[in-house]
């Protein structure tokens, strides 16, 4: 018996050796990592940062612009620097580049601007079209623009097309296709997965759900989508064609006018970029090289050329150093960007709670004297933007104007959080209205009876047992319909009251109908087409404000958080994400469409199942 017990207690002795040794082994390993990293990080910045003398600006857009970027971790971001890794998702800070352009612009250093736009991903209009403005002052002060591709997607040309010189590689395209909405719809493999759909909706137009419960897009959904689409285009048709001094006639929008005017440039798609007036002349990288080598000189880089690259030049105007505070009045910027989730949620994505307590931050700080609210929202939980809804009411009672600005999208929710300020501004290509609502959840009863799975039992009431794994009782549906008819009434009566509408008039531009900018404006949704800029300007006079400052109101970092930020620096960083297969066949693109379609479904966390959320309102 007592060998017994030394044998047991040898054995759980050497285990706990053995765990301890490789707790020791990881953090010694981490602590490893984190000093070669510092040892490199520091042997790679022997060089000052600085501008070069007479050089160009290099405008190498490496992202997605948006007016928030996504919360990162430190550490990882720091482990990213030092492996010379770039972010699964990049993204650049609209703000960010038009300072830059504004800085370089006055910059005597700076001679030209350089775009390199191969590694931008897109953005909406509102934010290209900012971008180009400040591009367009840039050229105003005299120093030229050359924009410089092998290829040109449809939103790096928008950027491109307010170049000065336009230069396509010889082997490069250029094909301008218009925008289109086109979905997967899952109807039928729901159903052969004997999976039940449960969808309780308000809206002839509220076609969120609609890839759900049908095989292919509604006439209602079409006719809806057609008319925002189409406005759409025609405002990027309108810009491209005035930046290259062209007719908006010169688009090409049917595959018969394509294919003719593509067999006359002799199949060649560069020369058709250049006999469409898109492009000012097909060069190759090194006569572009020697062109730009004659304008601002050689230098010891990549490029060879003389230039200062986008990031060097934004830490050098942006340098990261603590915000002086000063008793100025303030116009404060509280940015909701992403879809709308109840609870405490990072940047990047709206929080019901974490979003209210910016507005709240704003509220109680004495120097705070209006608030724009930049919205740039698809929407969703409908509990959560009725947190951030009565917020901005507390701020009104406060004393204290409101004004939201409208990004690429103030949709659905986007709009619930928005139809209560003093003063709405959007831009003439947001996505706004879709004012309708939802509820949708699945339940698998079919599916595990087919694998021989049942589910039974009894409870204290009939309500008692709800589970997915039982099907839904007709009046629990009834009252689950009920209760979206009644947020569907609130929301437009909410909308009617803020708006100075009758709620007849509200629902006939509602029913989850998605409206441009420049038709919001025409049917009252909005008060005046306008930046960030003149939203920030109508909230000061609001205000009474003659001299004033702005800043933005950011999430408090925690102690711990703050910590590891000071540790690290100053870096953004991506997160690791695990990804379904690593194939880019089209076949699994098409499967990670479907599974996105679940993962923005599973995201959804009102406590009441009920959401405020345009699907649609992707632009492709």
């Amino acid at each position: 018996m007592a060998a017994n017990g030394n044998w047991t207690k040898s054995l759980f002795t050497g285990l706990w050796t053995v765990l301890n040794f490789c707790r020791k082994l990881f953090f010694n390993i981490i602590f490893i990592i984190i000093i070669v990293g510092v040892f490199i990080v520091l042997s790679q910045d022997d060089d000052p940062l600085s501008v070069n003398a007479d050089s160009a600006l290099y405008l190498n857009l490496k992202g997605k612009l948006v007016i928030e970027k996504e919360a990162v971790d430190p550490f990882e971001q720091f482990m990213q620097e030092v492996f010379g890794d770039e972010p699964e998702n990049p993204e650049v800070l609209v703000r960010d580049v038009v300072k830059v352009i504004e800085n370089a612009q006055q910059d005597r250093r700076i001679k030209a601007m350089v775009l390199d736009l191969h590694g931008l991903t897109g953005g909406g209009l509102d934010k290209l079209r900012t971008v180009a403005s400040a591009i367009d002052a840039f050229k105003a002060s005299d120093k030229p623009v050359y924009a410089i591709g092998d290829y040109f997607t449809q939103s790096q040309y928008y950027l491109a097309a307010h170049a000065d010189k336009v230069y396509l590689n010889p082997m490069g395209a250029l094909l301008l296709e218009g925008y289109g909405r086109y979905g997967l719809y899952i109807k039928d493999m729901l159903e052969k997965l004997k999976v039940t759909t449960h969808i309780f909706r308000v809206g002839t137009y509220k076609s969120a759900v609609e890839p759900f419960m049908r095989n292919s897009m509604s006439d209602a959904a079409k006719e809806a989508n057609k008319q925002w689409l189409d406005a759409y285009w025609a405002q990027y048709k309108t810009d491209v064609a005035a930046a290259r001094n062209m007719d908006t006639s010169n688009f090409d929008e049917t595959l018969q006018g394509l294919l003719a005017k593509f067999n006359e440039a002799g199949a060649d798609f560069a020369q058709y970029a250049l006999d469409n007036g898109w492009v000012d002349a097909l060069k190759t990288r090194e006569e572009v090289r020697l062109e730009l080598v004659n304008l601002v000189g050689k230098d010891d880089n990549d490029l060879g050329v003389n230039v200062t690259p986008f990031a060097t030049y934004l830490k050098v105007v942006n340098p990261p150093l603590p915000r002086a505070e000063n008793d100025m009045d303030k116009v404060a910027i509280v940015v909701a960007k992403g879809t709308i989730l109840n609870g405490n949620q990072k940047a990047g994505t709206i929080g019901g709670d974490s979003t209210a307590r910016l507005l709240r931050q704003a509220r109680l700080n004495d120097n705070v004297k209006a608030v724009v609210l930049q919205v740039d929202t698809p929407g969703g939980s409908s509990f959560a933007s009725e947190v951030i809804r009565q917020e901005v009411l507390e701020l009104q009672s406060a004393g204290k104007p409101v004004v939201v600005s409208m990004s690429t999208y103030a949709a659905s929710g986007g709009y619930w959080i928005a139809a209560d300020a003093d003063r709405i501004f959007a831009s003439p290509s947001t996505i706004t209205g879709s004012i309708g609502v939802f509820g949708m959840f699945m339940t698998y009863e079919n599916s595990l009876d087919y694998l021989g799975i049942n589910s039974d039992g009894v409870g204290s009431t009939e309500l008692a047992g709800f589970s997915p794994a039982r099907s839904l009782a007709p009046e629990f549906g009834q009252i689950l319909q009920n209760n979206v008819e009644s947020s569907y009434h609130n929301f437009i009566s909410m909308v009617a009251d803020a708006r100075g509408m009758t709620v007849s008039e509200v629902d006939s531009i509602a029913q989850g109908r998605v409206w441009i900018g420049e038709t919001a404006l025409e049917l009252g949704l909005v008060d005046e087409l306008g930046t960030l800029n003149d939203a920030v300007m109508a909230a000061a006079d609001l205000a009474d404000l003659e001299k004033y400052d702005t800043f933005y109101v950011e999430r408090r970092l925690s102690p711990q958080e703050l910590f590891w930020k000071e540790f690290f620096g100053q870096a953004m960083v991506w997160a690791a994400k695990w990804q379904f297969a690593q194939s880019d066949s089209a076949l699994m693109g098409m499967v990670k469409s479907v599974l996105q379609e679940f993962n923005t479904l599973q995201q959804l966390n009102d406590p009441m199942g009920v959401y405020v959320l345009c699907l649609p309102c992707n632009i492709r």
